[in-house]
């Protein structure tokens, strides 16, 4: 929502600002189409070349998630606690072998499927399950699970990134495509240098649309949304780290209620749950038949 207000207070504001100081808009609008051509056609074009079809694809689905904000929620973290308080207790009251069948198979696990949106997120299943079944191994090697927990985590938070970096990298270019265009506008016009003053006026303002496109385009639309897509990712990384923060708790001989107290404390300060509400939820947790 603040993204779309941000937008068109953008746009007033530049333009408005330019408009109320006795700019013309003929010249911008008459213009625009072929500088965007060359500008942002260009930018398109690079990005094309730079980057893999799995981050162009990210790219794309990137946009929804920058204006669509994080899609954990206060009650997902409450959730997650839930799910990892269950599991660690299962396997600290009743042992690995009750727990073999929920990390096993997470699709028909009972306590898996409590949590829905949770057990749709392919990775914090896998990681969840993963480090679990690595626990029922090395047991006697803490530090090995957590050294693999970690390299889990940066692996995919590298790639979470890597649509952000890319957006981030067009708008870096953008400036020095806005240029390029103007370079041409000025061999177009002194092409024409013997039309008379006010011609090559016109042309001279068209071909400085192109290096305001340039700047207007980086700093203003794509340089904020990829920084506010590096904001949305580094929220929803939280959710991978309160996983591994729990079980490496767990790994250490904690209580399952002392373990997810722990990861209570990573959850986004916007997103926690206080002490009394994170107890609500684990004591209105059905009992594990």
């Amino acid at each position: 929502m603040f993204q779309i207000i941000g937008i068109v207070l953008l746009f007033a504001m530049v333009f408005g600002s330019y408009i109320l100081a006795g700019g013309k808009m003929g010249i911008i609008l008459y213009s625009l189409p072929y500088e965007l051509m060359a500008i942002l056609g260009a930018a398109v074009a690079a990005f094309l070349i730079a980057n893999s079809m799995g981050v162009i694809k990210a790219v794309m689905g990137g946009f929804g998630k920058a204006f669509g904000g994080p899609k954990w929620k206060a009650s997902d973290y409450r959730d997650l606690l839930s799910l990892l308080f269950l599991l660690t207790k299962t396997m600290k009251s009743k042992g690995v072998i009750a727990l073999e069948s929920h990390i096993e198979n997470p699709g028909e696990s009972t306590i898996f499927s409590r949590y829905p949106k949770i057990t749709k997120d392919h990775f914090a299943v896998d990681f969840i399950c993963d480090t679990l079944r690595m626990m029922t191994m090395n047991l006697e090697d803490p530090h090995q699970v957590e050294d693999a927990m970690e390299k889990q985590l940066e692996k995919h938070h590298h790639e979470a990134l890597a649509p952000a970096l890319a957006l981030q990298t067009m708008a870096d270019g953008l400036p020095a495509l806005g240029i390029v265009a103007a370079v041409l506008g000025v061999i177009k016009t002194m092409g024409s240098i013997t039309e008379p003053p006010e011609v090559l006026g016109g042309m001279i303002g068209g071909a400085l649309v192109g290096t305001f496109l340039g700047v207007f385009l980086a700093y203003g639309m794509v340089g904020p949304i990829a920084s506010r897509l590096t904001a949305v990712v580094e929220e929803e990384a939280s959710f991978y780290n309160i996983i591994q923060a729990v079980l490496v708790a767990h790994l250490h001989g904690n209580a399952a209620q002392i373990s997810v107290e722990i990861g209570r404390g990573h959850v986004p300060s916007n997103a926690q749950p206080s002490f009394l509400e994170l107890e609500e939820a684990l004591s209105a947790i059905p009992a594990e038949g």
